[in-house]
C-alpha cells in the first residue's frame, strides 16, 4: 500500500504545504487506497515533503508522485482534457509552482510578524538559533530563485497579477478546466486554500479575496476533499 508522508494540519489547513495538498488530493482523485502518516525532510528522498512508499518503493517531489501512480496504477487524472487543455494545465501548473509559490513563501516566512506565529512554530522546543538558521536558509533560498531579489512591493504585484491570471482562467467554470476536477485542480486548490487562510496577513490573501470565484472554488474543493476539515474549521 502506498503511504503518504505529510507535515499534517496547520495554519488553518489540512497541510501548510501546498505540494503535499496537491499530491494528498491527486490521490484521492486516483482512487487508489494509501494511508497517511507524518514525515519530515530528513526522511525524504529528495530532502523535501510530501514524497510517498509504495510497497518499499519511495518516491518525491510531488509531480514525480503524479508521475508514478499515473504509470504503476494505469490511471489518468487527465483523461477528460484535450490535449490543449492538457498544455494549458501544465503552464498553469508552472505559473503556481515555479512562481507564486515562492511569493508565499515570502509573505510566511520574511515578514516577522507572520513568521512568528507561523513557520517559528516548527521549531518550538529547539535551540533558538536552529530556528534562525532555517529561516537565513529559506531568504538564501528565495534569493537564490530570484523572487527575493526584489522589494516586498514588487514580490506582491507580481504575485498579484498571477492570482488575477488564476481567476481569469477560472472563470464561471467548477473547475480549472470546465465541469470536472483534473490534476491541475489539485494544484490551484492548494495554492489557493494557502493564500487564503486567515491565520496570515498578506496582500495576497487580499488579492484573492477579491476574486470570489476563487474564494467559491476553494470551498468547493475543500467540502469535496476534505469534508471533515471544512466541518471542523466552519
Amino acid at each position: 500500500m502506498i503511504t503518504l508522508f505529510a507535515f499534517g494540519p496547520a495554519f488553518g489547513l489540512p497541510d501548510p504545504s501546498p505540494f503535499v495538498m496537491k499530491a494528498d488530493v491527486q490521490l484521492k482523485m486516483s482512487g487508489i487506497p494509501y494511508r497517511w502518516e507524518r514525515g519530515g525532510p530528513q526522511n525524504a528522498p529528495k530532502g523535501k515533503v510530501p514524497y510517498i512508499d509504495d510497497d518499499g518503493q519511495r518516491i518525491g517531489d510531488s509531480t514525480l508522485i503524479r508521475a508514478h501512480i499515473e504509470t504503476k496504477y494505469g490511471v489518468d487524472l487527465d483523461r477528460a482534457l484535450s490535449t490543449e487543455q492538457r498544455a494549458r494545465a501544465w503552464a498553469i501548473e508552472r505559473m503556481l509552482e515555479d512562481h507564486l509559490y515562492f511569493a508565499i513563501v515570502y509573505f510566511r516566512w520574511m515578514i516577522d510578524e507572520n513568521f512568528e506565529k507561523g513557520p517559528a512554530h516548527f521549531f518550538d522546543g529547539a535551540p533558538a538559533e536552529i530556528r534562525d538558521a532555517a529561516r537565513e536558509r529559506t531568504r538564501s533560498n528565495l534569493h537564490g530563485q530570484g523572487i527575493g531579489r526584489h522589494s516586498e512591493a514588487e514580490i506582491a504585484g507580481l504575485a498579484i497579477r498571477s492570482i488575477t491570471s488564476l481567476a481569469i482562467l477560472l472563470g464561471d467554470n467548477g473547475y480549472m478546466m470546465g465541469d470536472e476536477p483534473s490534476a491541475v485542480d489539485a494544484v490551484a486548490f492548494g495554492t489557493v486554500a494557502a493564500i487564503l487562510t486567515p491565520h496570515f496577513d498578506t496582500p495576497l490573501r487580499d488579492a484573492a479575496l477579491a476574486h470570489p470565484n476563487l474564494v467559491a472554488y476553494c470551498e468547493r474543493m475543500m467540502a469535496q476533499y476534505y469534508p471533515q476539515f471544512e466541518k471542523q474549521a466552519a
